[in-house]
């Protein structure tokens, strides 16, 4: 019996398609080879916008148009979300919410054996446990991830994600310590940690996302450890000091910002204003040389002013970023702000898009320019053409080396040379 994932989304959503495959494997269904029509297939889907809802709508339908025989199994944030929508989607043989994957097995054999349609969406809870869902193996040879939090009790007016993942749950520690050090033995050299929001790691528990790095950075054989994206308000000066002080600490920190505009924060329920986000960067870049800043900008929030878009592009430029994921407002119905008048018109979104994407092309590049000369230990992943390898710094610059010995799976020292459009291009230095 052979099956087949798609996976819609974000990290998170990754990892926990990686520990249903491997949960399938053991109860003996095989991935499915490339061209071969499937038994089974699963789309783990994303809600974060109304496009990633449609995009789980359009291949669900392509899926069954394509393989009218196999067993279809639709999970995730969508139907967890928006459990309404079951009776709408009838293409689907099994809808499953986002917080009982443990089930995926189950199901699927008992559709087998009796077809008849199965929905099993179960009410998020308060004091839910943490899913302890064990990814084994990883499309990204050199880098895993290890999923510690779940859930979200931010309620950010844009965001339909606490109503898909429900309140925050966190790993064990000592849990996290044996997942990154089984990790270790089966050959990976990184690690990233990763979850809904990451930064309220311990909220449930007592704990702190500081305890996690630390149990995680305890694992010797490790020789990398990274974040996930992060809320910038858990940056608090005593945090910062603590966890720079781990040497296995990547320095990249992705600070979601969202606006540069404190008006516009403030209606997003965001907790910090632009001054505050500042602080945060500054303290960072002082703990942590040549580190990457990174974040997410949103553009045409409701009322967002031509005026409020000019301070957040203007905050933008002021911080420099490394590199932004620029996106623009989709109402999400369950929201505050899709009550919210003032809608910004489409084609204004686009434009005010279009304006902060060039702007963050030129900090991307500035901050690549400012590490020539400088020297970097590189993980490389792949091999892009011939002689040419692909591999990234601590601080997550992509680096392209040309050598004619395979490099992959190997941590080197590189010579940073220039920055190109998309890469920096460096050299190897010989010991």
């Amino acid at each position: 019996m052979t099956v087949r994932f798609y996976t819609l989304g974000c990290k998170v959503n990754q990892y926990e398609t990686e520990a249903m495959a491997g949960a399938l494997k053991q109860a003996g269904f095989l991935p499915a080879e490339d061209g071969e029509h499937p038994c089974v297939i699963v789309i783990n889907s994303c809600t974060v916008t109304s496009e990633s809802d449609s995009k789980a709508r359009k291949l669900l339908h392509r899926c069954r148009r394509q393989n009218p025989e196999a067993v279809i199994v639709l999970t995730g944030c969508y139907p967890q979300a928006h459990p309404g929508i079951a009776d709408a989607l009838p293409e689907a043989d099994i809808i499953l919410g986002a917080k009982n994957r443990s089930r995926l097995t189950m199901h699927i054999q008992d559709f087998l054996q009796h077809r008849t349609r199965i929905v099993d969406i179960e009410p998020h809870t308060s004091g839910e446990a943490f899913e302890d869902m064990r990814a084994t193996d990883f499309s990204e040879r050199t880098r895993a991830t290890v999923k510690i939090e779940d859930g979200c009790n931010r309620y950010c007016s844009y965001c339909i994600i606490p109503t898909a993942r429900g309140p925050v749950r966190s790993k064990d520690l000592d849990l996290i310590r044996q997942e990154v050090a089984a990790q270790a033995e089966a050959g990976y050299r990184e690690t990233v940690l990763t979850g809904i929001n990451l930064s309220a790691y311990g909220e449930d528990c007592g704990k702190s996302l500081a305890d996690a790095l630390e149990a995680a950075c305890s694992v010797p054989e490790m020789q990398r450890i990274r974040l996930g994206s992060l809320e910038p308000d858990c940056f608090t000066p005593s945090f910062i000091d603590r966890i720079a002080k781990l040497q296995r600490l990547c320095p990249h920190f992705h600070l979601s910002l969202q606006s540069g505009c404190e008006t516009t924060l403030r209606d997003m329920n965001r907790h910090y204003t632009p001054q505050q986000y500042l602080e945060i960067v500054t303290h960072l870049r002082r703990a942590f040389p040549h580190c990457a800043i990174t974040t997410d900008v949103m553009v045409g929030f409701p009322g967002e002013t031509g005026e409020h878009f000019e301070e957040s592009l203007a905050f933008v430029k002021k911080v420099g970023f490394a590199r932004v994921h620029v996106f623009a407002y989709s109402i999400r119905p369950g929201t505050k702000a899709a009550l919210m008048g003032h809608q910004v018109p489409k084609a204004e979104k686009e434009h005010r898009s279009h304006r902060m994407i060039e702007c963050t092309n030129e900090s991307r590049r500035s901050f690549w320019e400012s590490q020539v000369g400088c020297v970097f230990p590189v993980l490389f992943e792949q091999q892009v053409s011939p002689h040419v390898w692909e591999g990234y710094s601590p601080n997550y610059t992509p680096i392209h080396v040309t050598s004619d010995e395979p490099l992959g799976g190997q941590i080197r020292e590189v010579l940073l040379q220039k920055a190109e459009k998309n890469w920096c291009v460096g050299i190897l230095k010989r010991p």
